[in-house]
């Protein structure tokens, strides 16, 4: 088993390829995750001015993927549609206040593997800092464990990025394990852990 990357206050951060730490971890509340679309936006620096990079040239194998939800008894993956999942009535939006003649997408849906209906949050993609690409507000990750039908003690993101999950665990007063395997962007999530205030959570609707 590889070692934590960092460990504090309920929060793991592992270092690695997901497909090396999964096996060994024990089960969770919730998997709630946004892995690679596999549609090359961390190429595409039109949003945000990041570095290119290539870990959104493809998606995650399908075997990885059916590991995580087997891992979790609840699971919300953000841009499921991508990923050949069983057909669920129950799916979030978020809606990102953008014109219709913006040139990237107006929102994303999150799959979810229990029967419900149909939320929406809505927030402004341009009312927040980010640190990677892809950031999720970390309100949005927070209104996501609140939609889950039983308690949440504990939470999973093996595709964690720059930690958005975590820090809404932490604000939720959850425990959570997050896996990246780019070390820049752990360093990025302890950080963020580290700092221990919302930032982007105002300006919220849901429904």
């Amino acid at each position: 088993m590889i070692q934590p990357y960092y460990e504090a206050n309920g929060i793991t951060i592992y270092n690695a390829d997901a497909r090396k730490i999964l096996p060994f971890l024990d089960t969770f509340d919730l998997l709630l995750t946004d892995p690679p679309y596999g549609i090359g936006i961390a190429n595409n620096p039109v949003r945000q001015k990041h570095e290119k990079q290539d870990w959104d040239d493809s998606v995650p194998p399908r075997y990885l993927i059916e590991m995580a939800i087997a891992t979790a008894k609840f699971s919300v993956i953000w841009g499921g549609n991508y990923f050949g999942l069983p057909a669920s009535r129950k799916f979030l939006v978020w809606d990102k206040q953008q014109p219709e003649d913006f040139s990237l997408a107006q929102c994303e849906q999150a799959w979810c593997s229990w029967d419900g209906n149909a939320k929406t949050f809505t927030k402004r993609v341009l009312s927040y800092a980010k640190v990677h690409p892809t950031q999720k507000p970390e309100g949005l990750m927070q209104w996501c464990i609140g939609q889950v039908p039983e308690n949440v003690a504990t939470v999973l993101d093996p595709f964690m990025g720059s930690g958005t999950t975590l820090v809404a665990a932490k604000l939720e007063g959850r425990s959570a394990v997050g896996i990246e395997i780019n070390g820049s962007y752990c360093e990025a999530a302890v950080k963020r852990l580290a700092q221990g205030v919302l930032f982007d959570s105002m300006d919220a609707v849901a429904s």
